[in-house]
C-alpha cells in the first residue's frame, strides 16, 4: 500500500544534521534544489492504494539508488553505510536514529516499482527544469555521441564470473592471513554452474565463521559482491540461458569489440545532458539522432545546431536537419565524400570529352546511368572502357582483372543533400564549431569513470536504463550546483 504523505520527523537528535552536514554538502544542495514529489505521480500505478502493508516510501527508495551512483557499492554495503552515515540519512529524509530498509527491497523496487515507468525522461527533465529556473543557459546547440557500457558478465560465462569473484574473495582473505586457505572448501573443478554456486556459498560460509575476517572492509565488500551475484543469478537466470541475454556484441573499431550496452547521449555545450536512449551494444549510433532531438526539445532546448561524428551524417539525418533548418556539424562518411579508391587507383575526368580516362591514358567510349528504382542509395554513373586495350595494358591484373569480359569505372553521383553537406564541411564555420565535439568525450569519461557507467550494475536492458538515468541525474545536478556556485561567488 502506498501513502503519499508528508512525514514530520520529530527527533531529539535532529539538530545533528545542522552540525554534521555542512551547507555546502552535495546531498544537502540536491535536497534543497529538487522536489522529488514527481516520483509519486509516475510510479503510483505500480502500487496498491487501499490494501496491503504500507510500502517503503518510493522517494526514499529512489534516493537510495541515487546514493548508489554517488558511492558505487553493493546494495548490502550501501544500506550498511546508510545506517551510520549521517549525510545519507539526511538525504533520505529520516531521523538520525531511524533504521534503514533491508537491502533486498532495493532489488524489488527496481524490478517491480520502476517497471513501465518513464523515470529516465522524468529525471533528465527535472534537472533541466532546475537549470532553467536558476537561469543556467541551455543554448540551441546539442552535442551527440554514444558510449558503451560493459555487461556485468563481460565476455565471461556465469561460471567463469563466479570463479573470478571467488578468486578475488580468497585473495582478499590471504592478504590478511595466508594460512586461512587450509580452512576453505576444495575448489570446484567441474564445469557445472550449480557446483560453482554451491562452492561459492560454502566459501562465504567458511569465511563468515571467522569473526576477525568479517571486520576487514575489503573482505566484507567482496563477500557482499559475491552474495549479490549469487542472488542475482538465482533470481533472474535460467541455467540454460546466457548470463545477460539483453547485452549484445558491439564494435568500437574493426579490431575491437565489447559485450554490453550503448548509451546514446545529447548534451548542451556547457555539459548538461538533454537526451538519453539506452540500447543493446550492437545498435548503430546515427539511428537515434531523431529521438535525441525530440527529447532535447521536450526538455527545453531549441535545437538549431547539432555536433556529432560521422555516424550521424546518414541520409535520413541530413534530410531531417535540412527540413527543420538545423545545422548538422557531422562529416560525411569518406565512402561518400571520397569514394572507396586509393589515390593510385584514381581515374581522371576529361572535361572537354565528358569522359573518364584511365591511369594509362585510355578514354572511356561510353557512359550510362544506373537504374535503381525505389532505392535510397545515390544514383551511379558507369563509364565503359575497351577491354581489348586493357588486355595489352601494363596494368592488366591490377587495374583490370584478367579474364573478365568488360572494364567499367563507376562514379557515385552525390545527391544535392550530400553535396550541400560537403560544401558545408569545407567552411570555416564548420571547422570552428566541430572543435567542440571533444566536450562530449569528456562527459562520457566522467559518466564512466566517476559514476560507474563503465560497467552495468545489474543484468538486463531495464536495469541498465535505471542505472543510466540515475547516473545522468547525478551528473546533471552536480553540474548545475557548480554553475550556481559560480554565480554566487
Amino acid at each position: 500500500m502506498l501513502r503519499n504523505e508528508e512525514r514530520l520527523t520529530v527527533s531529539p537528535y535532529a539538530q545533528l544534521y545542522d552540525i554534521l552536514v555542512p551547507e555546502d554538502h552535495i546531498l544537502r544542495k540536491i535536497n534543497t534544489l529538487v522536489d522529488f514529489s514527481f516520483v509519486y505521480d509516475e510510479i503510483k500505478k505500480n502500487y496498491t492504494v487501499d490494501f496491503g502493508r504500507k510500502a517503503a516510501d518510493p522517494v526514499y527508495m529512489l534516493k537510495l539508488l541515487l546514493l548508489k551512483i554517488l558511492n558505487p557499492l553493493s546494495d548490502r554495503d550501501l544500506c550498511e553505510r546508510a545506517r551510520y552515515d549521517i549525510s545519507f540519512k539526511y538525504f533520505l529524509g529520516i531521523a538520525p536514529e531511524d533504521p534503514i530498509v533491508d537491502d533486498s527491497l532495493l532489488s524489488k523496487f527496481r524490478r517491480q516499482r520502476l517497471k513501465d515507468t518513464n523515470i529516465l525522461d522524468l529525471l533528465i527533465k527535472k534537472t533541466l527544469d532546475i537549470a532553467i529556473e536558476n537561469h543556467i543557459p541551455l543554448g540551441n546547440t546539442i552535442i551527440v555521441d554514444a558510449t558503451h557500457t560493459l555487461s556485468r558478465f563481460q565476455w565471461l560465462s556465469p561460471i567463469e564470473t563466479l570463479r573470478k569473484q571467488s578468486s578475488l574473495l580468497r585473495k582478499a582473505c590471504y592478504r590478511v592471513n595466508e594460512s586461512i586457505k587450509d580452512t576453505f572448501p576444495s575448489k570446484n573443478t567441474s564445469n557445472d554452474i550449480q557446483d560453482e554456486l554451491d562452492y561459492t556459498v560454502a566459501l562465504i560460509q567458511s569465511i563468515m565463521k571467522n569473526e576477525s575476517l568479517q571486520l576487514i572492509p575489503d573482505v566484507k565488500e567482496k563477500i557482499n559482491l559475491a552474495q549479490e551475484m549469487i542472488d542475482d543469478y538465482e533470481e533472474h537466470m535460467n541455467i540454460a540461458t546466457s548470463s545477460d541475454p539483453d547485452a549484445k556484441i558491439g564494435h568500437k573499431s574493426a579490431d575491437t569489440s565489447f559485450h554490453g550496452y550503448k548509451n546514446h547521449l545529447a548534451m548542451t555545450e556547457n555539459g548538461l545532458v538533454t537526451g538519453l536512449v539506452v540500447t543493446s551494444g550492437e545498435k548503430a549510433d546515427g539511428k537515434y539522432l531523431c529521438d535525441l532531438i525530440e527529447q532535447s526539445r521536450t526538455n527545453g532546448v531549441e535545437v538549431k545546431a547539432i555536433i556529432g561524428d560521422t555516424a550521424y551524417s546518414g541520409k535520413d539525418n541530413l534530410e531531417k536537419c535540412s527540413k527543420e533548418d538545423i545545422l548538422l556539424y557531422a562529416r560525411l562518411n569518406s565512402t561518400i565524400s571520397k569514394g572507396f579508391r586509393k589515390k593510385e587507383d584514381e581515374f581522371y575526368f576529361n572535361k572537354d570529352a565528358g569522359m573518364y580516362v584511365c591511369p594509362e591514358g585510355h578514354m572511356a567510349y561510353k557512359k550510362a546511368r544506373s537504374l535503381q528504382k525505389n532505392s535510397i542509395k545515390n544514383e551511379k554513373l558507369i563509364f565503359f572502357f575497351d577491354v581489348e586495350k586493357c588486355k595489352c595494358c601494363p596494368l592488366e591484373g591490377i587495374c583490370h582483372k584478367i579474364g573478365t569480359k568488360s572494364k567499367t569505372y563507376t562514379l557515385t553521383i552525390k545527391s544535392n543533400l550530400h553535396q550541400e553537406q560537403l560544401d558545408f564541411e569545407n567552411s570555416d564555420a564548420f571547422r570552428e564549431k566541430s572543435r567542440m565535439r571533444y566536450r562530449i568525450e569528456q562527459k562520457n569519461s566522467e559518466l564512466k569513470n566517476r559514476y560507474g557507467l563503465k560497467k552495468s550494475m545489474s543484468n538486463g536492458l531495464f536495469g541498465m536504463t535505471i542505472q543510466s538515468a540515475s547516473t545522468v541525474f547525478i551528473a546533471n545536478m552536480r553540474k548545475i550546483i557548480r554553475e550556481i556556485d559560480k554565480k554566487g561567488a
